[in-house]
């Protein structure tokens, strides 16, 4: 069967790690056809607007999209597309896994294999009450944690661990200083965990999680905590296996679902080769996961290990002297 997703290539480095990605999945024959759609500031010049209609309308139908890093403008329009997007499709879930990779600049080469599940549509980021005194002497900003969304995004971890034979979650919290929020979500989050005994369950707060991440990141398996401390952590995760060049993301909700490179767009190497495609390639590994092909999910990842590991091609983050396009091509030679 065919599986129609929706290719946004983004801007700066987006369209060339986009079409690296779409080289490597192409040779593995995996049953996926392309619907293009523009987002960010491609869409801004063609459509005059950051998010059109046709996009929204592409990702809704298909329920699946692929998509590269985007910019938002500063002083118009959305705070943030991708912020923009979770909120229209109601993407729950982020899911950024972290994972040591061989012959990368990293302070742990071996032993972490974590995956922080953030939820991703409340607290700080819902943009709720913002206003500031006349004065400008005074910012406020409310933050809001419902049950159900700590509920879901809670679950969606457990739910993840079972499914992939994972055996510990730490719910990482604030509630000894925030009690609302915070609290309300720590006290969900022993409600869910209390249905799932065979799993392996701690509470660990913030500054805490942040100081045995650098300390002893083996320690972690799966954590699930909040938009803030979500984002914060997961690129901290991100940086003890390389960088964000090694750091995919998924964001997930009950009817669509959005895999990415978490980076920025680094225009100041676009159209030079010199883009590193790999946090896309695992993010289009996510995406075969989540439809169903985990064994093909297993070959891509397979494919970038080995050539991690050979030192073959790689782009001159990782250390070599190939480009964006040889890279791709050497792992879909491993395929």
């Amino acid at each position: 069967m065919t599986q129609t997703i929706t290719v946004i290539r983004g801007d700066g480095i987006g369209p060339e790690i986009m079409d690296a990605t779409l080289h490597v999945l192409d040779a593995m024959d995996v049953g996926l056809r392309y619907e293009e759609a523009d987002a960010g500031l491609v869409a801004l010049e063609k459509h005059g607007e950051l998010l059109p209609q046709a996009t929204m309308d592409s990702i809704r139908r298909n329920r699946i999209a692929l998509k590269s890093p985007l910019t938002t403008p500063v002083g118009e329009g959305f705070s943030s597309i991708n912020v923009e997007l979770r909120k229209r499709f109601d993407l729950y879930a982020n899911v950024r896994p972290a994972k040591s990779f061989p012959n990368t600049k990293s302070r742990f080469p071996t032993g972490v294999d974590l995956i922080t599940v953030r939820e991703n549509t409340e607290g700080a980021y819902i943009g709720e009450g913002q206003s500031i005194t006349e004065d400008g002497e005074t910012a406020t900003l409310m933050q809001k944690i419902t049950r159900k969304g700590s509920e879901r995004i809670v679950r969606y971890a457990f739910e993840l661990a079972q499914n992939t034979g994972r055996k510990k979650i730490t719910v990482v919290h604030k509630a000894n200083i925030l009690k609302t929020t915070s609290g309300l979500f720590l006290k969900v989050a022993r409600e869910v965990a209390a249905q799932y005994p065979q799993i392996e369950c701690n509470e660990m707060i913030v500054d805490n999680t942040c100081m045995q991440l650098v300390m002893r990141p083996e320690q972690f398996d799966i954590i699930v905590t909040t938009n803030l401390f979500g984002d914060i952590i997961s690129d901290l995760c991100a940086g003890l296996v390389g960088g964000l060049g090694l750091a995919p993301g998924a964001n997930i909700g009950k009817d669509a679902a959005i895999f990415e490179a978490v980076h920025g767009t680094a225009p100041d190497i676009a159209g030079q080769g010199k883009a590193n495609p790999c946090a896309l390639l695992l993010g289009a590994a996510q995406m075969l996961d989540h439809l169903g092909k985990p064994d093909d999910a297993a070959r891509l990842r397979k494919a970038v290990v080995a050539t991690l590991e050979a030192q073959d091609n790689l782009t001159p983050d990782l250390g070599g002297s190939g480009n964006t396009m040889s890279f791709a091509r050497a792992i879909a030679s491993r395929i």
